[in-house]
């Protein structure tokens, strides 16, 4: 299969064709294509809908679209069919009919990402990728890394919600050639709905445990300026003692385009204030913590032929913890509250070189991560006052700074692609010592509908704030350790048509100095510790059938995925892993998107999840083996014109299971409600 962009003229109007293909899209003034791709599954239910025509043109062409879309997965622009590794992308449309209420609720259901959830809609959750730990994947906001340097735990303080996303893209594997030497088994981009249309939205919900959420969004344009403001706020008495949360985000895009250049401008802020039931240790379930979070970026995007792009970023988080909640019945030994606030600057910039030979891609980027706290890093000489908190200092600090540079190129030949490139990265934390990280990816179309990939990458990701420094009653942090590292192959094959479009991919991952909080039995205290060498490896596979396209009306789409995960590094008798070795050894997603009557449609999830490993219960010290378990969610929802209303329930049957130790997760919970959106001039 060859790919050729044949029509274009001044205003990037540009008609995209694959040759040998009965379809194709459009691509205009800037914008990415929304797209329908393998984001969710669903389960098979029944309804009928008013005509095979709409069904069939709605979900086939947001099928046929994924073939031509624009991913981040290499550092030149890169269409979905030359990438040569697998790439999962979740776009507005299926965002809106997921009976979820936050992104890491939504990712849940990504073949082979782990969400070990602590609070629900939003509050905090860990999220891995094929079997990693929580401080392996890099988040990124609109292309900038915001991943947070003191622990993973806070990598989704987002100043965005569902309401704000238009898609979301993974990449699963080493990223570090591509984002940087944090994306160690993984990336996640998530991208907002700027559009050329203006147009207002408001949403609210109401739901059990007195659940509410409020939030409205603006999209105006003026001439060639897009701008952008989203708010929400939602809040819960908690579905158990002390699972209660407050939740406030805020988040303004500027966009300017003209003549192929832009400006690009957003900034955010988040607010959280939940109680911690049991979060990090269940001997102390009375926690609380609250969190604020700042964040900024300009980025621009200049040349025609060469194409540059610099950008500038700020992160500020601030995190007070507290153990016992309000220091209500605190014991003698406790000493107060943990105090942290991080900063992080960040630039870097991006030239891409169109020559005869394919495009190269050169750049760098620096990194400076910088904490100050009362339980974290290296004594100050003197205590400085922590912002917004009356009478607390902070009397520690620690930074590091970061530097990379890069060099990639990116070839196309008929039905082959290819994508290689190495980056070097400098890291203060690290004596100095100077890091390469190679990597190639490669896919060649068989046929018209069958497209064979492989990758072979490498990456490195340095230990959090928390990992070498936390002193607790219950976790001490260590110094010492080593950056973790792993370099990883796959291999697999996709196949795209009209009705079906499925994959299977395997890979095989080999981590040295992988980094674990864990204990022995009859020990009160985790400990970091890098574990030495663990090799996984995992099978992927997955499909989603259109049955409309093969005359069946009654169903608009059935999604299958399967992943399956084996890490060599067994269990240690009495030993009591916290992240490393409870990885998910199965995972099953089933389901089904189909019409009711009318305007009426409802989607169904089930998911199945087998983890491996075990936690000490608090009680009287028993290893406790994870059970597997199944969950089903449920929304349906009436949709017409600008008017959307829905109901839903997660955790449809009740189910009584645990994510992470002694955390129970919530019963079923009802919600509902309604979304307005008004188009203007």
């Amino acid at each position: 299969m060859n790919i050729k962009k044949y029509f274009s003229f001044s205003e990037k109007l540009v008609f995209v064709r694959w040759q040998n293909r009965g379809y194709a899209i459009f691509s205009t003034l800037h914008r990415e294509v929304k797209i329908g791709v393998l984001a969710a599954t669903y389960f098979i239910s029944l309804g009928y809908m008013n005509t095979f025509a709409r069904t069939e043109t709605d979900s086939i062409s947001n099928k046929i679209r994924l073939a031509e879309v624009e991913v981040t997965a290499r550092r030149a622009p890169a269409l979905y069919t030359e990438v040569g590794r697998l790439i999962t992308v979740i776009p507005r449309a299926d965002i809106e009919k997921i009976p979820v209420r936050s992104l890491q609720g939504l990712l849940k259901y990504v073949m082979n990402v782990d969400v070990r959830e602590r609070g629900p809609l939003g509050v905090q959750a860990d999220l891995s990728v094929r079997g990693g730990s929580f401080d392996q994947v890099m988040i990124l906001l609109n292309g900038i890394n915001i991943t947070d340097p003191q622990t993973g735990h806070h990598n989704l303080n987002l100043p965005v919600d569902l309401s704000s996303i238009d898609r979301i893209e993974i990449i699963e594997g080493p990223a570090a050639r591509v984002y940087g030497p944090n994306a160690f088994s993984g990336a996640i981009n998530i991208i907002t709905a700027t559009s050329r249309q203006n147009k207002v939205s408001a949403e609210i919900m109401a739901g059990g445990h007195g659940l509410y959420r409020l939030g409205g969004t603006l999209n105006h344009n003026w001439g060639n300026t897009t701008s952008y403001l989203s708010v929400n706020q939602s809040a819960s008495d908690g579905y158990i003692d002390n699972t209660d949360f407050d939740l406030l985000n805020l988040f303004y895009q500027f966009r300017y385009q003209k003549n192929g250049e832009s400006l690009n401008f957003q900034t955010g802020y988040t607010e959280k204030a939940f109680g911690a039931n049991s979060f990090y240790t269940a001997l102390y379930p009375n926690q609380f913590e609250e969190t604020r979070t700042l964040f900024s970026s300009l980025g621009f995007q200049t040349g025609q032929t060469i194409q540059l792009k610099p950008s500038i970023y700020w992160r500020r988080h601030h995190d007070r913890f507290e153990l016992f909640r309000n220091g209500e019945n605190a014991p003698d030994w406790y000493g107060g509250h943990n105090y942290h606030m991080t900063d992080v600057f960040g630039a870097s910039v991006n030239a891409v070189i169109p020559w005869v030979l394919g495009k190269t891609s050169l750049g760098g980027e620096v990194r400076s991560e910088n904490i100050w706290s009362n339980n974290i890093g290296y004594e100050l000489h003197e205590p400085l006052e922590v912002p917004g908190e009356p009478d607390a200092l902070f009397t520690k600090s620690y930074k590091r700074a970061n530097a990379s540079v890069f060099i990639e190129h990116n070839i196309k030949v008929g039905n082959f692609s290819a994508s290689g490139g190495v980056m070097a990265n400098f890291n203060s934390g690290l004596d100095d010592r100077m890091k390469w990280f190679p990597g190639v990816d490669l896919s060649y179309w068989v046929t018209s509908h069958l497209k064979w990939m492989a990758s072979y990458n490498q990456s490195l990701r340095m230990p959090s704030f928390t990992d070498l420094f936390y002193q607790g009653p219950t976790n001490v942090g260590n110094p010492d350790l080593e950056p973790e590292e792993a370099s990883s192959i796959e291999t697999g094959f996709r196949y795209v048509s009209t009705a079906l479009t499925g994959h299977l991919n395997g890979f095989y991952r080999k981590g040295t100095n992988l980094i674990d909080w864990g204990r022995k039995i009859g020990d009160d205290v985790y400990t970091t510790t890098n574990v030495n060498k663990i090799n996984a490896w995992g099978i992927e596979v997955g499909a989603t059938l259109i049955p409309a396209s093969i005359g069946m009306p009654v169903i608009e789409k059935i999604e299958v995925s399967y992943a399956r995960l084996d890490q060599d590094k067994k269990p240690i008798e009495g030993y009591e892993s916290v992240y490393v070795l409870n990885h998910l050894a199965h995972k099953l997603n089933i389901g089904v998107d189909h019409k009711i009557v009318g305007d009426l449609s409802a989607h169904w999830n089930f998911l199945f999840q087998d983890r491996v490993g075990a936690f000490t219960r608090s009680v009287d010290a028993e290893m406790v083996e994870y059970k597997p378990y199944w969950l089903a969610d449920v929304r349906v929802t009436w949709q017409k014109k600008g008017w959307r209303i829905f109901a839903e329930a997660s955790n449809l049957f009740d189910r009584d299971y645990y994510d992470l130790g002694e955390l129970k997760r919530p019963g079923r919970w009802i919600s509902a409600g309604l979304n307005f959106v008004l188009n203007y001039q």
